[in-house]
């Protein structure tokens, strides 16, 4: 009897570290995705959304920093300089509106204020009434919205013809009057605070209505659905169902109407702070800056360009990013 040409070989038994490498790589091609994880890896691959996040982010830094920041540059912004003004035509010496090492945007005409220093306490006034008048608005138009297309009926009927009426009301006209006659003390507030305080409460109210009709479209959809009517056969009450089903899934549109209301309602108090009703002097204001520089547009066009920009830039960091936002949680997105 012949041997066999080739011996068995004994098969190698894969080392621990080989083990290993399996059972990671299986266990990551069966690791779920959350919500959230998928809509940060959406958002990540928009380059312009990244920019207007980052951008949104540096604003706030510097609002929030203002007084140290021009702590350490050694400026006020409500220093007069009268020193760097022409007193003959009351604008600034030097070229570009006075801008120098000292004052980086250059200075105010007439009274030679740092135009750096009145920029940076600007942004704290246009972001607050921004962010807050936003977050008024939001939590009227969610609850009324949720309820509306919750319980439907009377109820319905009554908050949509209020969203109607509110709608059709001309807003900036009602803050124009409202403003002017409000009294300089209120609550405990003084002055440029009572005007902030009021026009954060009017436009949050006037504002709900757009973020209502969104929550109650929603709400109407999603009532409907099989996940709500298996809650309801096992005995959930109304109350859970509010918050534990309907809400979660309503987050996504909330976000991406917010980050649109912000820019709009900054613009918003640019527009009462020009027309004169917004903060009051000496409180730096964008809107306020600008209603002054009409004025000096031909001899100091710098002191429009600044203000004009910085609203620009505001504006349009928050649309970017809101734009990045709502494609990240579209759930149909194809990117």
């Amino acid at each position: 009897m012949t041997a066999p040409l080739h011996e068995p070989t004994a098969e190698t038994a894969p080392s621990a570290a080989e083990e290993a490498a399996v059972a990671s790589t299986d266990a990551k091609a069966v690791q779920g995705r959350s919500l959230g994880r998928i809509a940060w890896e959406r958002l990540k691959r928009d380059k312009l959304a990244l920019a207007g996040g980052v951008v949104v982010l540096l604003l706030v830094v510097v609002a929030l920093a203002a007084p140290l920041i021009t702590g350490i540059l050694g400026q006020d912004p409500n220093e007069y300089h009268e020193d760097l003004i022409d007193p003959l035509f009351g604008t600034p010496t030097g070229s570009l509106g006075g801008i120098s090492g000292d004052h980086l945007l250059g200075v105010e005409p007439v009274n030679g204020r740092d135009i750096f220093a009145r920029i940076l306490y600007g942004a704290r006034i246009s972001l607050l009434v921004g962010f807050l008048s936003a977050m008024v608005a939001v939590i009227l138009g969610t609850v009324l919205g949720i309820l509306a297309g919750f319980f439907g009926g009377w109820l319905d009927s009554l908050i949509s013809r209020v969203m109607d009426g509110l709608l059709a009301f001309p807003q900036l006209l009602f803050i124009i009057a409202l403003v002017s006659v409000m009294p300089n003390e209120m609550l405990g507030l003084t002055g440029s605070s009572v005007r902030v305080f009021v026009m954060i409460l009017v436009i949050g109210f006037f504002g709900w209505p757009y973020i209502g009709r969104v929550v109650r479209g929603q709400t109407l959809s999603l009532r409907e659905r099989e996940y709500v009517e298996a809650a309801r056969s096992l005995g959930a009450g109304r109350v859970y169902i509010l918050f534990k089903e309907l809400l979660p899934n309503l987050v996504a549109p909330i976000v991406v109407y917010s980050t649109m209301m912000i820019p709009t309602n900054i613009l918003t108090e640019a527009a009462l702070s020009f027309l004169g009703v917004g903060v009051k002097p000496p409180t730096a204001s964008w809107g306020q800056m600008l209603s002054s520089a009409i004025d000096y547009y031909e001899s100091d066009p710098m002191y429009m360009v600044v203000p004009g920009v910085a609203i620009f830039i505001t504006v349009l960091a928050f649309n970017l990013f809101g734009d990045g936002v709502r494609d990240a949680l579209d759930p149909k997105a194809s990117r």
